[in-house]
C-alpha cells in the first residue's frame, strides 16, 4: 500500500541524537516519550501492545501490514494497551476479518496510545540495532505543528530502563483467581473445573495467556501482586509458586521480589516456574546477574535451542535485560540458548524443581513448540505430591 508522500505529516517522530522522521498519525493525539524498540512479528500486533512487558516501550512493527485484521477484546493479553505508542511502515487498511470488532486506529484512540506511519520501519531498524534502543518522543498532532527542538530535547531527557521498576504500575492491586484455559474451537474459552494443582501466579505483568496455560495444565490459579510477600504466598498453601513476565529493569524489581523467592527456595521444596522477568527474578534470587541487552529480542521468530535435547524451538521473544550466563552459581544450570546471539534463555537448579524461561512459551509461534514447559510444571508438582 503505498503512502501519499504529498500529504502534510500529522505524525514525528524525534530520537535523542535529533534524528526526525516524520509520517501520518493515527489512534490518539499527542505526546508521548519512552524507549523504542523493533518487533519481527508477522501477526499479534494486539497481543504486543497489550504486554505488560512493554511498558515504558514504544514498538516499530518491521512487517508492513500492521491492523489489517482489526482488533478483538478476546486477544487482550491485559485489559488495555500498555506500550506506550506504535511505529509503522503502512498506515493500517479497513480491518478484514471475521473476528474485527473494531478497527487499529480507533482502538489506539480509545485507550490514548499514538501511532505513526508511513515511517521507513528498515532505516529506523538499522538504527536501532546499530545504536541500541534509543530513546524517543513520538508526536501526534492532526495540524502538523511540531517543536523539533523540544521533542528532542525530551528524549534526551527521558531517564531510560535501566534502574527503573515497572512492575509495580502494571501488577494487579489485589489478588484474583484465574480458571480460564486456552482459546479452542469452536467454543472459545473454556473454564477449567477439574484443577489438580494450586498454583500461586505472581503478576509482574501477566499476559491472560499464560494464566490460561497454567489452567489448561490443570492448574487452579491464584493471582498475587508482584509486591507479594512469602507469607502472602504460603497463605494459599500452594502445589507451586509461578513467576510472570514483566517490564524494566530486573534488579530494580528485584529489591522486593528477590527476597520472597530466596525465602521460598530456602523454606520449601516446592515447585517454582518463571517466564521473562520470572525468569530474571529467579536468576538474581539464586545469585546470577542481568544485564541490559543493545537492542533486546523482540518477536515471534525466535530460535532457542533446550541444551539437554538439542531441540530448537521457535519461541516468542520480549526483553531488553538478559541473564548472564557466566555469573550463574554451582548447581544452577544453562538449559536454553538463543541461536541468534547465545544469549541465556533457561536455567534450572539442578535438584530441585526449580526452572525458568526467557521466552514466552503461551505465545505458540511455533505454534505448540514450547508448551511442554507447562507440563513440566505441571509433573513437577505431581512428583511433588507423591
Amino acid at each position: 500500500m503505498p503512502q501519499d508522500i504529498s500529504r502534510k505529516p500529522t505524525a514525528c517522530l524525534a530520537l535523542a541524537d535529533g534524528t526526525v522522521f516524520y509520517g501520518q498519525g493515527f489512534g490518539a493525539t499527542g505526546e508521548t516519550v519512552a524507549e523504542l524498540c523493533f518487533n519481527t512479528a508477522m501477526t499479534g500486533y494486539q497481543e504486543i501492545m497489550t504486554d505488560p512487558s512493554y511498558a515504558g516501550q514504544i514498538v516499530t512493527f518491521t512487517f508492513p501490514h500492521i491492523g489489517n485484521t482489526g482488533v478483538t477484546p478476546e486477544d487482550d493479553e491485559t485489559g488495555d494497551p500498555v506500550a506506550d505508542g506504535m511505529v509503522v511502515k503502512w498506515m493500517p487498511t479497513d480491518p478484514s476479518n471475521w473476528r474485527a470488532a473494531q478497527d487499529l486506529s480507533a482502538w489506539l484512540a480509545a485507550r490514548g496510545r499514538i501511532a505513526i506511519g508511513g515511517i521507513d520501519t528498515r532505516r529506523l531498524t538499522r538504527a536501532i540495532r546499530q545504536q541500541g534502543a534509543p530513546h524517543v518522543a513520538l508526536s501526534h498532532d492532526p495540524e502538523g505543528n511540531f517543536d523539533i527542538a523540544a521533542l528532542v530535547a525530551k528524549a534526551r531527557a527521558f531517564r531510560g530502563l535501566v534502574g527503573l521498576d515497572l512492575a509495580k504500575d502494571v501488577t494487579c492491586a489485589q489478588s484474583y483467581r484465574w480458571d480460564e484455559m486456552r482459546w479452542a474451537w469452536p467454543d472459545g474459552y473454556a473454564r477449567q473445573t477439574n484443577a489438580r494443582h494450586k498454583v500461586v501466579a505472581v503478576d509482574y505483568g501477566a499476559k491472560r495467556n499464560i494464566l490460561r496455560c497454567l489452567a489448561s495444565a490443570g492448574c487452579d490459579v491464584t493471582v498475587l501482586p508482584a509486591s507479594a510477600t512469602y507469607d502472602d504466598v504460603m497463605a494459599h498453601d500452594p502445589d507451586g509458586v509461578f513467576l510472570s513476565n514483566g517490564p524494566g529493569d530486573p534488579a530494580a524489581t528485584g529489591e522486593y521480589a528477590v527476597p520472597m523467592i530466596r525465602d521460598l527456595l530456602d523454606k520449601t521444596e516446592l515447585p517454582i516456574f518463571g517466564i521473562c522477568l520470572g525468569h530474571q527474578m529467579l536468576a538474581l534470587a539464586v545469585g546470577a546477574k542481568t544485564i541490559k541487552m543493545n537492542h533486546g529480542h523482540h518477536g515471534a521468530n525466535h530460535p532457542v535451542k533446550e541444551i539437554e535435547t538439542g531441540k530448537v524451538e521457535i519461541t516468542s521473544m520480549n526483553h531488553g535485560f538478559a541473564v548472564d550466563s557466566q555469573t550463574l552459581p554451582d548447581g544452577v544450570l544453562e538449559t536454553h540458548v538463543s541461536l541468534f546471539d547465545g544469549s541465556n534463555c533457561g536455567i534450572r537448579m539442578a535438584d530441585r524443581p526449580v526452572f525458568s524461561v526467557q521466552h514466552h512459551p503461551e505465545a505458540s509461534p511455533g505454534p505448540q513448540d514450547s508448551f511442554y514447559l507447562f507440563e513440566r510444571f505441571a509433573a513437577s508438582m505431581d512428583r511433588a505430591a507423591g
